[in-house]
């Protein structure tokens, strides 16, 4: 094998497997360091350059950053990486002086921005210290777009939305509310130099059943009934309520029924339990608060009486598997399923919603009727309108959403000023030395057995009685530090040099997984089962070191090295070292460094 090239941006980058994992790309690691130093303000600032909304994003993202966390490697749970990222955001004190502020000359550059959700705002946030004059169009009284209107208060309250979202108005883009664009064809012929649609995936979608006409009083689009809820149109429910679908839409509208009189609240899905969309702990949530989540049952028939509805009925299924693994359900021919209700939310999927878009303007859709986006640079076939977050691509999370808009922003940046959008900028990497002494490193390196702390909540029959309660309480300053010490530092790298080496094998012995090999060279696929420990995952690289003095290699599996630097201190001449590995993601600032 070819040693490997440690100066490639990308080869560190994704032995960080949280900030990997990240579609923003927070240095997570980095932050959590901030955190048990008790560095609350410049955790927070290191969270806001990424991913703009950590209060929002501490109570609501996704986490795909957590199942790729390294302590997975030690025990079953990951580092509670989201709601570390609230205690920066409950703790940091007053930021405002830390935020940047608009450009005191604007660069004759005007861009439309369609919604004001965080796909938008992120776009704002990034041009606004440019000097573009940017005008968010939204359609409701207030900015935040389903980050206020359907993310029930009592897990996100109103006034985490206001400071963050209050950041970026801070910077001066020129809010429109209450205006509903209706023609894209109609804003482009106001002269915008660019637009930007973020206007989100805002149609739920609907089930065409039997009695669903008659007895449509009683059922509700699940989106639809969460906005309402939020600004206050809705504020009870009936007694026994059914809620259709599997995904986290679902978890929030059975969970806000619990709260307006919903005594009887039960969620059901045509798939399996492990096959739901929704968050492993949004459904453990709903489950606490006792709420039962019944599987397999697909809907028939809406059953009402001169158009009250009084139940529904399902056709129960089960999962059969070709000889290919594709799944199917299939009847069980047991006899339909009645359950009683008074209300249904329909909670089955979202739908982008584009009949303001024209036809006729350059902008190619594909047969489902979704915009042609470039997924690199969000451009539409109109090189004028770039696309982000769920308008771009379908529903999916807030983290996802400031992604786009960080991308967008680039490319916005790199069209106005003329130059080519898919010039993408190259990140900024530092790799320091944490060296402190012969054996003493700047960092915590001990890695011990430490159960994931949980999150204190409200007691049930406190936060039953209020849908404005938040639920969870976060961690104290504490626990924080606690849980920030089960961080293994996945950043802090192993850096070998092969001219140093002496090949003793020191690092060998000491190593607590194995990682570490010195053998013959070969081919990858051979290499790899050959070492101390077989390196079965391919997605994580070996690290391979230059020919030695025996002619032997050295070769590391970097997917189970737990960066313990124990190789680093047993090293008698220093072959190994320790050096913190920072990357910082190029946003539109920095698009014209690239030339």
């Amino acid at each position: 094998m070819q040693p490997t090239d440690i100066t490639d941006s990308d080869y560190f980058h994704k032995v960080v497997d949280c900030q990997w994992a990240c579609p923003a790309h927070t240095p997570v690691p980095e932050y959590i360091r901030q955190i048990a130093a008790g560095r609350y303000a410049d955790a927070y600032m290191i969270n806001w350059k990424s991913n703009v909304f950590p209060g929002i994003l501490g109570r609501t993202c996704d986490r795909p950053c957590e199942p790729a966390c390294r302590r997975g490697r030690v025990e079953e749970e990951p580092v509670a990486i989201c709601r570390l990222k609230r205690v920066a955001a409950d703790y940091k004190g007053d930021v405002s002086d830390r935020m940047p502020a608009a450009s005191a000359t604007r660069n004759g550059k005007r861009i439309a921005l369609v919604g004001a959700g965080p796909a938008s705002l992120t776009v704002a946030r990034d041009l606004a210290p440019l000097g573009y004059h940017l005008v968010i169009y939204e359609s409701d009284a207030r900015a935040g777009g389903m980050i206020r209107s359907q993310v029930p208060k009592f897990r996100l309250p109103e006034e985490v939305i206001d400071e963050e979202v209050g950041y970026i108005a801070a910077m001066g883009p020129e809010m429109r509310f209450g205006q509903q664009v209706e023609s894209l064809k109609g804003l482009l012929d106001e002269g915008y130099d660019a637009v930007f649609v973020g206007s989100g995936a805002p149609r739920g979608r609907n089930l065409d059943l039997p009695g669903r006409k008659e007895a449509a009083a009683n059922i509700h689009l699940g989106i639809d009934w969460l906005s309402s809820v939020s600004f206050g149109h809705i504020s009870k429910i009936g007694r026994r309520v059914i809620v259709l679908g599997g995904g986290n839409t679902a978890m929030d509208c059975c969970r806000s029924s619990r709260r307006l009189g919903g005594e009887d609240v039960k969620v059901i899905v045509r798939s399996g339990f492990e096959e739901m969309k929704a968050s492993p702990w949004e459904k453990e949530d709903a489950i606490h608060e006792d709420i039962p989540i019944l599987n397999y049952l697909v809907p028939k028939e809406f059953k009402h009486d001169l158009g009250r509805l009084y139940g529904m009925t399902f056709e129960k299924v089960k999962a059969e598997y070709d000889a290919r693994g594709r799944r199917r359900l299939v009847p069980t021919g047991e006899p339909d399923h009645f359950f009683e209700c008074d209300d249904v939310l329909v909670a089955v999927g979202q739908e982008n919603a584009f009949p303001w878009i024209e036809r006729d303007i350059g902008l190619s859709f594909d047969g489902s009727n979704m915009p042609m986006v470039d997924d690199m640079t969000f451009q539409s076939t109109n090189p004028r309108v770039f696309f982000g977050g769920d308008a771009a691509f379908g529903p999916k999370n807030i983290i996802w959403a400031v992604a786009n808009g960080h991308q967008a922003a680039i490319s916005i940046h790199q069209f106005c000023q003329g130059l080519d959008v898919k010039d993408r900028p190259p990140p900024m990497v530092t790799l320091a030395s944490q060296k402190m002494g012969i054996h003493e490193w700047s960092y915590d390196n001990d890695v011990s057995l430490d159960l994931r702390f949980k999150v204190p909540h409200r007691d049930k029959l406190a936060a039953l009685k209020d849908i404005k309660a938040e639920v969870e309480l976060g961690f104290d300053e504490k626990l924080a530090f606690a849980e920030a010490q089960r961080c293994l530092n996945c950043d802090v790298q192993t850096v070998f040099s092969d001219k140093l080496c002496i090949e003793c094998d020191a690092c060998v012995d000491i190593c607590p997984v194995d990682c570490i090999t010195f053998t013959a060279d070969g081919s990858e696929a051979e290499l790899r089962t050959r070492l101390s420990a077989p390196a079965h995952n391919t997605a994580q690289a070996l690290y391979i070191s230059g020919a030695l003095k025996t002619g032997r290699i050295m070769a590391k599996d970097e997917d189970v090295c737990l960066h313990c630097g124990l190789c680093a201190e047993r090293c008698p001449t220093g072959a190994w070292d320790m050096q913190r590995f920072l990357i910082d993601v190029a946003q539109a600032e920095n698009a014209c460094c690239s030339k």
